[in-house]
Protein backbone atom coordinates (compact mmCIF):
# COMPACT_ATOMS: atom_id res chain seq x y z
CA UNK A 1 0.00 0.00 0.00
CA UNK A 2 1.25 3.52 -0.81
CA UNK A 3 1.59 6.20 1.74
CA UNK A 4 0.00 8.45 -1.01
CA UNK A 5 -3.10 6.65 -0.94
CA UNK A 6 -4.24 7.24 2.47
CA UNK A 7 -5.81 10.59 1.75
CA UNK A 8 -4.35 11.66 5.22
CA UNK A 9 -5.42 15.67 6.09
CA UNK A 10 -5.32 17.59 8.84
CA UNK A 11 -8.58 16.21 11.13
CA UNK A 12 -6.22 12.89 11.19
CA UNK A 13 -4.82 12.03 14.35
CA UNK A 14 -1.21 10.80 14.68
CA UNK A 15 -0.32 8.13 17.43
CA UNK A 16 3.70 7.80 18.64
CA UNK A 17 5.10 4.99 20.00
CA UNK A 18 8.23 7.05 21.93
CA UNK A 19 11.26 5.00 23.12
CA UNK A 20 12.33 4.11 19.41
CA UNK A 21 10.60 6.70 17.15
CA UNK A 22 10.99 10.08 19.69
CA UNK A 23 13.85 9.06 21.58
CA UNK A 24 17.05 7.14 21.67
CA UNK A 25 15.68 3.36 23.77
CA UNK A 26 18.20 2.38 26.35
CA UNK A 27 18.78 -1.62 24.98
CA UNK A 28 18.06 -3.88 27.88
CA UNK A 29 17.06 -0.57 30.38
CA UNK A 30 14.68 2.01 30.29
CA UNK A 31 14.46 5.98 30.54
CA UNK A 32 13.98 6.71 34.22
CA UNK A 33 14.67 10.44 33.89
CA UNK A 34 15.08 13.39 31.91
CA UNK A 35 18.70 13.41 31.79
CA UNK A 36 18.21 9.63 30.53
CA UNK A 37 16.47 11.15 27.77
CA UNK A 38 17.67 11.27 24.03
CA UNK A 39 15.97 13.23 20.95
CA UNK A 40 16.45 11.09 17.59
CA UNK A 41 18.05 12.97 15.06
CA UNK A 42 15.55 15.06 13.08
CA UNK A 43 12.68 14.42 15.49
CA UNK A 44 12.14 17.63 17.00
CA UNK A 45 11.86 19.07 13.66
CA UNK A 46 9.62 16.34 12.16
CA UNK A 47 7.14 16.94 14.98
CA UNK A 48 7.22 20.48 14.37
CA UNK A 49 6.09 19.36 10.76
CA UNK A 50 3.65 16.42 11.68
CA UNK A 51 1.88 18.90 14.09
CA UNK A 52 1.10 21.27 11.45
CA UNK A 53 -0.38 18.12 9.26
CA UNK A 54 -2.62 16.38 12.32
CA UNK A 55 -4.80 17.48 14.23
CA UNK A 56 -3.67 15.50 17.64
CA UNK A 57 -0.58 14.03 18.17
CA UNK A 58 -0.68 11.47 21.08
CA UNK A 59 2.05 9.60 22.36
CA UNK A 60 1.41 5.80 23.65
CA UNK A 61 3.89 3.92 25.48
CA UNK A 62 4.58 1.04 27.54
CA UNK A 63 6.53 1.32 30.38
CA UNK A 64 6.83 -1.45 32.16
CA UNK A 65 10.02 -0.33 34.40
CA UNK A 66 7.61 1.12 36.78
CA UNK A 67 6.28 -2.28 37.31
CA UNK A 68 9.70 -3.68 38.05
CA UNK A 69 10.36 -0.84 40.81
CA UNK A 70 13.06 0.70 38.41
CA UNK A 71 11.16 3.62 38.25
CA UNK A 72 7.79 5.89 39.63
CA UNK A 73 4.93 7.13 37.27
CA UNK A 74 6.17 10.52 38.25
CA UNK A 75 9.51 9.86 37.14
CA UNK A 76 7.89 8.98 33.84
CA UNK A 77 5.33 12.45 34.29
CA UNK A 78 9.09 14.08 34.57
CA UNK A 79 9.92 12.58 31.40
CA UNK A 80 7.38 13.50 29.24
CA UNK A 81 7.15 16.82 30.53
CA UNK A 82 10.78 16.99 29.55
CA UNK A 83 9.84 15.86 26.28
CA UNK A 84 7.07 18.10 25.53
CA UNK A 85 8.63 21.31 26.58
CA UNK A 86 11.83 20.53 24.14
CA UNK A 87 8.87 19.53 21.52
CA UNK A 88 7.20 23.28 22.30
CA UNK A 89 9.97 24.87 22.12
CA UNK A 90 11.29 22.75 18.65
CA UNK A 91 7.17 24.32 17.35
CA UNK A 92 6.26 20.86 17.67
CA UNK A 93 3.24 19.31 20.16
CA UNK A 94 2.62 16.87 21.54
CA UNK A 95 -1.08 16.75 22.97
CA UNK A 96 -1.29 14.09 25.05
CA UNK A 97 1.05 11.36 26.94
CA UNK A 98 -0.52 7.73 27.81
CA UNK A 99 1.74 5.44 28.96
CA UNK A 100 1.18 1.63 30.46
CA UNK A 101 3.23 1.09 33.86
CA UNK A 102 1.87 -2.73 33.88
CA UNK A 103 4.28 -5.55 33.45
CA UNK A 104 3.92 -7.97 30.36
CA UNK A 105 0.80 -10.49 31.35
CA UNK A 106 -0.36 -7.69 33.82
CA UNK A 107 -3.64 -5.62 32.58
CA UNK A 108 -3.18 -6.68 29.16
CA UNK A 109 -5.74 -4.42 28.10
CA UNK A 110 -3.57 -1.21 29.05
CA UNK A 111 -0.49 -2.07 27.45
CA UNK A 112 -0.05 -1.94 23.79
CA UNK A 113 -1.33 -4.00 21.77
CA UNK A 114 -4.95 -3.29 23.94
CA UNK A 115 -6.78 -0.90 22.96
CA UNK A 116 -7.21 0.89 26.62
CA UNK A 117 -4.74 3.91 25.90
CA UNK A 118 -6.49 4.31 22.76
CA UNK A 119 -9.71 4.24 23.99
CA UNK A 120 -8.62 6.80 26.69
CA UNK A 121 -7.42 9.36 23.84
CA UNK A 122 -10.72 9.06 22.48
CA UNK A 123 -12.32 9.86 25.60
CA UNK A 124 -10.48 13.32 25.99
CA UNK A 125 -10.46 13.99 22.35
CA UNK A 126 -13.87 12.69 21.30
CA UNK A 127 -13.07 14.00 17.60
CA UNK A 128 -10.51 11.10 16.77
CA UNK A 129 -11.86 8.21 14.36
CA UNK A 130 -8.93 5.48 14.43
CA UNK A 131 -10.03 4.69 11.00
CA UNK A 132 -8.61 8.40 10.25
CA UNK A 133 -5.35 7.91 12.43
CA UNK A 134 -1.39 6.44 11.99
CA UNK A 135 -0.18 4.51 14.91
CA UNK A 136 4.02 5.13 14.65
CA UNK A 137 6.06 2.61 16.01
CA UNK A 138 9.02 0.23 15.72
CA UNK A 139 8.13 -3.04 17.61
CA UNK A 140 5.09 -5.63 16.61
CA UNK A 141 3.35 -4.74 19.44
CA UNK A 142 2.97 -0.91 18.25
CA UNK A 143 1.74 -2.51 14.68
CA UNK A 144 -0.54 -4.55 16.38
CA UNK A 145 -2.06 -2.00 18.46
CA UNK A 146 -2.44 0.24 15.23
CA UNK A 147 -3.88 -2.46 13.24
CA UNK A 148 -6.52 -3.69 16.13
CA UNK A 149 -7.56 -0.29 15.91
CA UNK A 150 -8.35 0.38 12.45
CA UNK A 151 -5.72 2.31 12.19
CA UNK A 152 -2.46 2.68 9.16
CA UNK A 153 0.34 1.78 10.96
CA UNK A 154 4.07 3.05 10.09
CA UNK A 155 7.03 0.92 11.06
CA UNK A 156 10.31 2.48 12.48
CA UNK A 157 13.45 0.25 10.91
CA UNK A 158 15.19 -1.57 14.14
CA UNK A 159 16.91 -4.53 14.11
CA UNK A 160 14.21 -6.37 16.07
CA UNK A 161 13.14 -9.47 13.94
CA UNK A 162 9.66 -8.74 12.53
CA UNK A 163 6.20 -10.64 13.05
CA UNK A 164 3.70 -7.97 12.26
CA UNK A 165 3.94 -6.50 9.00
CA UNK A 166 3.04 -2.31 8.73
CA UNK A 167 1.26 -0.58 6.19
CA UNK A 168 4.56 1.19 5.58
CA UNK A 169 8.09 1.31 6.78
CA UNK A 170 10.48 4.15 6.90
CA UNK A 171 14.11 4.44 8.25
CA UNK A 172 12.78 7.34 11.15
CA UNK A 173 10.03 10.10 12.06
CA UNK A 174 12.28 12.41 10.72
CA UNK A 175 11.66 10.60 7.36
CA UNK A 176 8.37 9.84 7.94
CA UNK A 177 7.17 13.30 8.16
CA UNK A 178 8.85 14.40 4.68
CA UNK A 179 6.69 11.84 3.46
CA UNK A 180 3.46 12.19 5.08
Amino acid sequence: MSIENWDVDPSWTLFLDRDGVINERIMGGYVTSPNEFEFLPGVLKALARLSRNFNRVIVITNQQGVGKGLMTERNVLEVHSYMSDQIHSSMGRIDKCFFAPNLVGADEDLRKPGPAMAEMAKLEFPEIEFNRSIMVGDTDSDISFGKNLGMKTVRIKTVEPISVEADFTCESLAEFSKII
